[in-house]
């Protein structure tokens, strides 16, 4: 995913939904009973500014939504280039990260 995500500081409204899949295949995950988890942070920071665990919306279209709302506090950071990397933890244990990375930009409000 080359294009960014504009944000605004403070918002708590809206949410993100992903349809993720294979990277071979291009088939949709099976997010049946998984939890998916969206890390967010400032573009060459190594501490994490929040971390998002997202709603499965249709598992077996690999269909899942984050909720700023989530975290009130994850749009509070300073305005620039910021970055997210989402996880699956399957019922199984297993974990999976998504390779491509998210990317952001966040301006200031008004």
């Amino acid at each position: 995913m080359a294009e960014k995500i504009n944000l605004v500081q403070g918002d708590t409204g809206g949410s993100l939904v992903c349809t993720l899949t294979d990277e071979r295949s291009g088939v949709p995950l099976d997010l049946t009973g998984a939890t998916c988890r969206l890390k967010f942070r400032q573009l060459g920071a190594s501490i994490i500014r929040s971390t998002l665990v997202g709603t499965v919306i249709n598992g077996s279209a690999g269909i899942v939504e984050f909720y700023w709302a989530s975290d009130p506090t994850s749009l509070n950071g300073d305005a620039g280039d910021y970055e997210g990397e989402i996880d699956i933890t399957f019922p199984n244990g297993n974990i999976q990260t998504v390779y491509d990375i998210l990317k952001f930009k966040l301006r200031a409000g008004f």
